[in-house]
């Protein structure tokens, strides 16, 4: 695919900034729509901030089968806001731990840290792969871009409301 083919792609795709990524791609090689789609797929897990409903189906998940597993989540949310959290401070708090986890775990791809050394040959990555899983190419440095590809634009910075 060529550079502006890219480009339209990525403008599509909903990347800020699509003619970086389009032109590092065909410039440099690199796979960054593989790249892109995986950190948009991420942030899709992590709670969006103008949504906070998933705040209500956790509590009422966790009323309904209190011993589920992450029924705790729910509990703790119903007793924050009993207690007067605003839901926009417990989307923030919990956005941001979750986009935080999102950049370890992309870390955690380029180094598994302090491990046994029995064990400090293993590695991992994620690589993308063809349609009959084929591995077409690795997908380095991914910790680099998590910020940039925060769906806010704001890169997990403070809301403006924030003092």
């Amino acid at each position: 695919m060529n550079e502006s083919d890219l480009t339209t792609l990525f403008r599509k795709l909903g990347a800020e900034d699509a003619e970086s990524w389009a032109h590092s791609q065909a410039m440099e090689g690199l796979p960054q729509l593989a790249r892109y789609l995986f950190l948009r797929q991420a942030w899709r897990q992590v709670v969006p901030e103008d949504d906070p409903g998933w705040m209500g189906r956790a509590i009422d998940n966790s009323k309904k089968r209190p011993l589920d597993p992450y029924a705790g989540t729910g509990h703790a949310l119903a007793r924050l806001l009993e207690l007067g959290a605003a839901e926009e401070d417990i989307v923030d708090l919990v956005r941001g731990m979750q986009a935080e986890l999102l950049f370890k775990l992309c870390y955690l791809l380029e180094d598994p840290g302090d491990v046994e050394p029995e064990v400090e040959e293993v590695r991992w990555c994620l690589v993308q792969t063809d349609g009959e899983g084929k591995v077409l190419d690795s997908i380095n440095d991914l910790h680099e871009s998590v910020l940039e590809t925060d769906p806010t634009g704001r890169e997990m910075r403070p809301r403006q409301s924030a003092g």
